[in-house]
């Protein structure tokens, strides 16, 4: 078997850079994404406790 002239490693072809406006972009989908999981289950606890407050009550 004979090696590949010029090729050591993994030096054969650069990678591509991910661009610093994808990066962003990625970042603020998954910050508004946790901040609506949050959201939803803040309104879900809120909406069971009035629910057996009012089961309680009546």
């Amino acid at each position: 078997m004979t090696r590949a002239s010029g090729m050591v490693g993994f030096q054969g072809r650069p990678a591509p850079v991910v661009s610093s406006r994808l990066t962003g972009a990625v970042a603020a989908s998954l910050a508004i994404a946790a901040l609506s999981l949050c959201l939803i289950v803040a309104l879900t606890v809120l909406t069971t406790r009035a629910t057996m407050a009012m089961g309680l009550a009546g």
